[in-house]
């Protein structure tokens, strides 16, 4: 089955959810005009990190769910992003995953990045998420989440094809984003969109470079540091070739790892 996937980058206004949510009616329209099944938003995208009022912010989750799922069964998609979830004192940072007006899963971050204070405003998740969707087996990890390769391996191993990653990963650590990004599609031999957000928000400067990669790591879709969308089929008869012609699962040898 081949696919086409969108990440949809953005300057996500933080605190603003009436302009984030406007921005995304009209993003996903355009990727779905475009061919688009699957589409992937950035971390926080309806809110930003406005951490004075992330516990009302997160009220209204349910309803935007609500019009994503809406919106995800008119348009013939499945959407990947995260949001703030109620979750008593903090918050969770949660990926409600729309899939053509059902939801397919949720998953909470589980790395939360202390340098910048996460820990303190969110609660962590306790699972990981590999959803059965009309696109394929599809799993999700959040910004930091990248860095813990453990975790792609863990959804890679129990079947994913895709491996979503919405994120606010700000300068000065491009090279580091684009780095890992490969390397998870590499080393686990399946595609990764990765959507960052881009321009300041807050006190941070976002560089933007959304990404869409395929199995041997090469770059089918790269955005600059503007908004936009970037769009690239995913040929997941290609992925199983190359699985087949590199069988890297097959010479695991977990038991001494």
């Amino acid at each position: 089955m081949n696919l086409q996937a969108a990440a949809i980058q953005f300057n996500v206004r933080q605190g603003d959810v009436d302009a984030n949510l406007a921005h995304v009616r009209g993003a996903l329209q355009r990727a779905a005009a475009q061919g688009a099944n699957l589409a992937v938003l950035p971390e926080m995208w309806s809110t930003g990190f406005a951490y004075k009022t992330l516990n009302e912010l997160a009220l209204r989750t349910a309803g935007i769910v609500e019009e994503l799922l809406a919106l995800s069964r008119e348009l013939k998609l499945v959407i990947v992003g995260s949001m703030p979830e109620p979750g008593g004192d903090k918050v969770f940072n949660t990926v409600f995953l729309a899939d053509n007006g059902t939801l397919a899963g949720v998953y909470r971050k589980i790395h939360l990045f202390s340098l910048l204070g996460e820990d303190r405003a969110f609660a962590g998740g306790d699972r990981w998420l590999l959803a059965d969707t009309s696109v394929g087996k599809v799993g999700v990890i959040i910004c930091y989440d990248l860095r813990f390769p453990e975790l792609s391996r863990r959804l890679a191993v129990e079947g994913a094809q895709v491996i979503c990653i919405p994120a606010q990963w700000p300068k000065p650590r491009e090279e580091h984003w684009r780095t890992l990004v490969r390397a998870r599609a590499i080393e686990n031999q399946l595609f990764v969109v990765a959507c960052n957000a881009c321009g300041l928000i807050g006190k941070l400067d976002f560089f933007g470079m959304s990404m869409i990669v395929d199995p041997k790591g090469e770059v089918l879709a790269e955005a600059g540091d503007e908004g936009g969308e970037i769009l690239a089929p995913l040929d997941l008869q290609a992925m199983a070739d190359w699985r087949a012609q590199i069988p890297c699962f097959n010479d695991r040898r977990p038991e001494l790892y």
